[in-house]
């Protein structure tokens, strides 16, 4: 894959496919919203709730993880088989004027896995070379609850754009920077007028509901989906750090963290902004799926404030091959940034945080909220 500079724009078609690798001359760039994490992602809980056409490949196809699939004879009852979402072609109102009008568009509903302030969208037309839509527009609501299309559609919400109408290219990946400050619940993926779309990809920060957390009172304060994130990490050769805070246990092997093999005396970290300023009062490490390549030991430190000072509440402790590993401190740590070393060098699966907000992490967040519409 050739890579071009984070301003790179794609349009129009990619050259048919002749045969190879289907990934030979898809068009990306390395964008630098990328870093953070997806709010689309089926593991927080997005979905694709409705789309006004699906005629030859489904909706749900945009959220799937990984890069989108293509075999260039699998065909079925209603034409090629794409791995992605697909309108059929539109046409216009009569002979005299066959072509679909300005406005015509077809549009995909998004609920997002996490709520949060949209950094950067990716929407990528992986395979689609003469069948992806001339341009493509998304815009943003925050409606409260679990609310349905129909309740979405209403004149009463508001959207707003996020990605203003703008001419894509096929069989790239197309990223936009967003610089809206507001938190967002859902996305209206909007295509004109027509076409195919491979994946989409939200990329940004979390912002929880702090009504939410004050019920639940002792919660996992790094966890994504409150509100933490993976600020850096020393290596992410195999995978993202942003693993270790994801959803649920860890599935297979590289549904964690893992780094390459160190040749030095060093050692592998990844630092991490909590939910708010938090009481932790338990840690979890867990090394699910990691066998022979699991870290041999593991110390935690917290700090209070960007400047503050890292104080270890874990020692370097030795750590088991595909096991879960519980820590309960004798007295609770105040902090609002977290830190796992890993000695020397290998993986973790998840690392857990048990703990409450602050009086100081509570108003802070809910000032926060409030400021972004919440």
């Amino acid at each position: 894959m050739t890579a071009q500079q984070p301003s790179a724009r794609f349009t129009g078609d990619a050259n048919p496919y002749g045969g190879g690798d289907p990934y030979a001359d898809y068009r990306t760039a390395d964008f630098p919203f990328t870093q953070y994490a997806n709010l689309a992602d089926r593991q927080l809980g997005a979905g694709v709730i409705a789309a006004n056409d699906e005629f030859f490949a489904q909706r749900e196809n945009l959220l799937v993880p990984g890069p989108a699939e293509f075999d260039p004879e699998h065909f079925g009852h209603k034409g090629k088989v794409m791995d992605g979402w697909e309108t059929r072609r539109r046409r216009g109102a009569s002979a005299e004027h066959p072509w679909p009008t300005a406005e015509d568009h077809d549009w995909a509903l998004v609920r997002l896995g996490a709520p949060g302030v949209v950094r950067g969208i990716v929407v990528d037309t992986a395979h689609f070379r003469g069948n992806y839509p001339q341009a493509v527009s998304v815009e943003g609501a925050s409606v409260p609850g679990s609310p349905s299309p129909e309740d979405l559609l209403a004149d009463d919400v508001k959207w707003t754009t996020l990605v203003p109408r703008t001419a894509v290219g096929g069989h790239a990946a197309n990223g936009f920077a967003v610089s809206v400050e507001q938190r967002f619940t859902h996305l209206r993926v909007n295509q004109h007028p027509d076409g195919g779309i491979a994946r989409l990809r939200v990329h940004g920060e979390v912002v929880p509901d702090p009504r939410w957390l004050s019920v639940l009172g002792t919660f996992d304060v790094v966890a994504l989906e409150n509100g933490g994130h993976a600020e850096s990490a020393s290596n992410l050769f195999y995978s993202p750090a942003s693993n270790t805070i994801q959803p649920g246990r860890s599935r297979k092997m590289d549904d964690g963290w893992e780094t390459r093999r160190r040749r030095d005396h060093g050692n592998d970290w990844i630092s991490y902004q909590l939910a708010g300023q938090s009481r932790i009062r338990a840690i979890e490490i867990d090394t699910a799926y990691l066998k022979g390549n699991s870290a041999g030991w593991a110390a935690v430190s917290v700090k209070d404030g960007e400047d503050g000072e890292w104080r270890e509440i874990l020692p370097r402790t030795r750590l088991q091959p595909d096991t879960n590993h519980r820590f309960v401190l004798d007295t609770a740590a105040v902090g609002t940034h977290a830190r796992v070393d890993i000695f020397p060098d290998g993986g973790i699966s998840r690392l857990r945080l048990f703990g409450s907000l602050t009086e100081e992490g509570t108003a802070r967040l809910a000032a926060r909220h409030q400021e972004l519409g919440g």
